[in-house]
């Protein structure tokens, strides 16, 4: 399983982050990018799962 950060973006007191996890399809076995925009010390939690 991949994991990447690729960008921060900084809006006044919260830093957020775009974070991409490449993840195996259960169905056809091909593989997805799940991308989601979350505050950077969350970014962590989201990879654990």
């Amino acid at each position: 399983m991949a994991k990447k950060t690729v960008a921060t973006l900084q809006t006044g007191s919260k830093k957020f982050t775009k974070v991409i996890k490449l993840k195996k399809s259960p169905k056809t076995g091909a593989y997805v990018f799940e991308e989601r925009m979350m505050p950077a010390d969350k970014a962590k939690e989201f990879f654990k799962k």
